[in-house]
């Protein structure tokens, strides 16, 4: 891992940058790279403008490690509400949400709880709830709840992160189920012992995952929604790479897609979306933006110039 890149991980990490950095209206500037706004407004906003050159959505709020049973029960409102108004404004969104957030770390059947609610409420509004993955020390709850929900609606899908030692045995193990995962990277701070540390070989481990999921839907033959190989990346190499296997293995264009964050190669975003790829756009917004934002300068440190560009 690269000395920028850690520092910015372990940055993310500080109560007090936090506090102090929130409350800077230049640093708040300087995140609308990455995001339209702190409000559900703001991000249904930028998910019409997408929507309007077919390029669809997925709204995350910002947040994450809640502690209180009043503010689990706020966050699985907010998602109700939100897809709610994606529904009746006709919106091509889905949401995606953090197990954390939702109380994981407070009570895992509470949590349990609040993420069937929101299950019920994609099935009456025709929608659907990604789970994101966080830190490597959530991995075995956040998959056991996942096989729960599946085992219960197919409106669901999980986040599996390339550079941990364990997703080829997690990818292997989950795909008896027919799930729908979004493969990304990684972006969290992880020691060697559990995540690789050096970018070609978290490449060269994301393109062999990203294979033997286009594989499994090649082979697939299921009743009901069959799954969906999801590929977060904003690598457009890699992603040409991945249209190739999958015209080899004859998979249809719609039944794979690319997910990418607001804010990060838009051209790109929209050529792919021009060219008959399914792409969606994960929008983000709320006020507990620091430790998210600082883990997207992480993903590649050249981003701080741009920064010091914004507050210069």
């Amino acid at each position: 891992m690269s000395l920028a890149r850690n520092i910015l991980l372990r940055a993310s990490r500080s109560a007090w940058l936090a506090d102090e950095l929130r409350r800077r209206a230049f640093f708040r500037r300087a995140t609308k790279r990455f995001m339209p706004g702190e409000t559900l407004d703001d991000a249904l906003g930028a998910a019409a403008g997408f929507a309007a050159v077919g390029i669809g959505t997925l709204l995350t709020e910002l947040g994450e490690q809640v502690t209180t049973a009043a503010e689990t029960e706020g966050v699985r409102d907010h998602y109700l509400e939100v897809m709610r108004q994606v529904r009746s404004r006709g919106l091509p969104a889905q949401i995606s949400v953090k197990l954390t957030h939702l109380g994981l770390d407070r009570d895992r059947d509470l949590c349990a709880r609040h993420l069937r609610h929101l299950l019920t409420g994609a099935e009456q509004s025709d929608s659907f709830v990604w789970i994101d993955m966080e830190e490597s020390r959530y991995v075995d709850a956040t998959l056991a709840l996942f096989r729960t929900a599946r085992a219960q609606s197919d409106r669901i899908g999980v986040c599996l992160q390339a550079y941990l030692r364990r997703t080829p045995t997690d990818l292997e193990a989950l795909l008896p189920v027919s799930p729908t995962i979004r493969l990304v990277k990684g972006a969290y701070s992880e020691p060697p012992s559990v995540a690789l540390p050096s970018k070609r070989d978290v490449d060269a481990q994301y393109f062999t995952l990203a294979s033997r999921m286009l594989e499994h839907r090649a082979a697939e033959r299921v009743a009901g929604r069959p799954t969906l190989p999801v590929f977060g990346t904003h690598d457009t190499q890699l992603i040409e790479r991945l249209r190739d296997r999958a015209k080899a293995l004859a998979i249809p264009r719609d039944a794979w897609e690319v997910h990418m964050l607001y804010g990060i190669r838009s051209e790109d975003q929209r050529r792919l979306a021009a060219d008959a790829c399914t792409v969606r756009v994960l929008i983000s917004y709320g006020s507990a933006w620091f430790a998210w934002y600082m883990r997207r300068l992480a993903e590649r440190p050249a981003n701080v110039w741009f920064v010091m560009r914004n507050l210069i």
